[in-house]
């Protein structure tokens, strides 16, 4: 066993994330952990990984395990270039010749008696810089930096400059370098681009150790794990097989359940009848209480409240003019820069368009440029007329509101329930609801964000990969509503399965790069 952890619980004030959950990783396992948002999946992996200390319970892993963890929510500090994230996956090997340093330098002053073993370890550690090509960390730092596009951006390049898909790879990038026993990867694919997306699932099937994938993303989901794990109502449940297949099982239990508890129900109803019309005649009062005993012993079924499931509706403002926007000769990038060759597009009234492309490649600088937040290197991008518009970005610092003072700060005039009913809408009970927004998920985060902009009366909604961090129900509710929203939407997604049957074209930003 390569991880096993018991009874474990947590929780975050009065709020229950865990209660008595148990899981192990056995070799060669490939687990999805899945769940809705808020259900706890990443703070499951920040008390395995022991980034946090669990309230009760012990987290086991197996010895000398090498785990290498891609994290969603990774700081890269300031003055970090890519080259100095990829060769700090050999830090290990960087302490092992410092050690052999001191070694050496001891060497020279050491006793007879001390030589030998000092002279025993220098070979062992020796051999260990060896059998990890030690000598050759810089054509290994070169080869996978090439294999992520991440060469052509340039090793001396500061790691905050780079665009969300950008900084995924080179995590990743030195995630692989690592070369760790176990991978622990949550939510992977929220900023890598088709083809990047297509070469994780490719490395993953081919992967022979085990890993724990965290991903809303069902079809990668579907092609790379042979083991679900369930996090719903402080439980952990596993499934044999893939997501269709824990679907299937998961939905053919909670049938058995609810047919459990209406047959539980019945009874009881009939024992609560028979006491009541009995208890007070002597000649049926001992059957009665016998009965009565019999309602007292019984372990009650309960059946799981379902989550609230979100409720996006935009509200449409009146027309735009006949064009939302056109670019003429827009080349568009930072510090004189270029991204691209001169790009002219045009969008108008009510159309909905996808922009994709590789990572890096101007698409977030694209739509800044089009809505003014930056200047364009040279050309020009002009708005249309009336346009209200709705932007979603694709990254955000929370601050330190909580959820009901973020939309109060939005929506001055609601009054307090207008307030919670907003945000329950979206999906969010009461406990998120009162929480700093800072603690809240990735998803559910997203779904305070979205409800600003269904909120607001738009015509032309502009949104950088809204789908990031978004469970199965909410991705699946924002495509209803953007389907049925009556203004233009210009939307960036790496994921084909949503914006296919939404969108009537298709902006590849590859055209148009100077990149490639």
């Amino acid at each position: 066993m390569i991880l096993n952890v018991s009874n474990l619980s947590h929780g975050f004030g009065d709020r229950a994330i865990f209660n008595n959950v148990s899981f192990r990783l056995l070799k060669g396992e490939h687990v999805g952990l899945i769940g809705g948002n808020g259900e706890g999946k990443s703070t499951f992996m920040n008390i395995v990984t022991g980034a946090l200390t669990p309230d009760e319970g012990t987290v086991e892993w197996a010895k000398n395990v090498r785990v290498g963890y891609l994290d969603q929510h990774t700081v890269l500090k300031q003055g970090m270039t890519i080259g100095d994230v990829l060769r700090s996956a050999f830090e290990y090997l960087f302490k092992i010749e410092a050690r052999i340093n001191d070694i050496c330098d001891l060497l020279g002053t050491a006793a007879e008696e001390e030589m030998d073993s000092m002279m025993e370890e220098l070979g062992t550690l020796q051999d260990l810089l060896n059998s990890n090509d030690f000598y050759i960390i810089d054509s290994k730092v070169e080869e996978v930096a090439r294999a992520f596009d991440l060469l052509a951006l340039g090793l001396e390049q500061d790691v905050t400059e780079l665009s969300g898909g950008q900084r995924t790879k080179v995590l990743l990038a030195k995630l692989l370098l690592e070369k760790p026993d176990i991978l622990l990867l949550d939510e992977p694919t929220n900023y890598l681009d088709a083809h990047h997306i297509e070469w994780l699932k490719r490395y993953l099937q081919e992967y022979e150790n085990a890993f724990i994938l965290i991903s809303h993303d069902i079809p990668f989901l579907n092609s790379v794990i042979n083991l679900i794990y369930h996090m719903e109502n402080q439980e952990l449940n596993r499934y044999v097989g893939d997501y269709d297949k824990f679907l299937e099982i998961h939905e053919m239990k909670k049938q058995q359940l609810e047919a459990a508890y209406r047959k539980q129900q019945k009874e009881i109803d009939d024992l609560k009848d028979f006491v009541a019309r009995n208890k007070a005649r002597v000649a049926t009062r001992n059957m009665a209480m016998s009965r009565q005993k019999k309602l007292d012993k019984m372990e009650v079924i309960e059946l799981v409240k379902d989550k609230p499931k979100p409720e996006f509706n935009f509200i449409n403002a009146r027309a735009t003019g006949k064009i939302v926007f056109e670019t003429t000769d827009l080349e568009i990038g930072y510090d004189k820069k270029a991204l691209s060759k001169p790009i002219n597009l045009r969008m108008e009234r009510g159309e909905k368009i996808a922009i994709v492309g590789t990572n890096g490649i101007g698409k977030t600088t694209f739509l800044k440029s089009v809505l003014g937040l930056i200047p364009p290197v040279s050309g020009k991008a002009q708005l249309g007329d009336y346009l209200s518009i709705g932007y979603f970005e694709q990254e955000l610092e929370p601050t330190n509101n909580t959820c009901i003072e973020e939309i109060w700060q939005e929506f001055p005039a609601y009054s307090q329930y207008e307030v919670r009913s907003a945000l329950a809408k979206c999906g969010l009970t009461t406990k998120h609801i009162e929480s700093l927004v800072k603690v809240l998920s990735g998803g559910e985060q997203a779904k305070v964000r979205l409800c600003k902009l269904i909120n607001r009366e738009t015509n032309i909604l502009l949104l950088d990969e809204p789908t990031n961090h978004l469970d199965v129900d909410a991705k699946e509710e924002l495509k209803r509503a953007l389907k049925e929203y009556k203004g233009a939407i210009l939307l960036v997604c790496h994921e084909p399965e949503f914006y296919e049957g939404l969108v009537d074209k298709v902006w590849n930003l590859e055209e148009f790069s100077k990149l490639i």
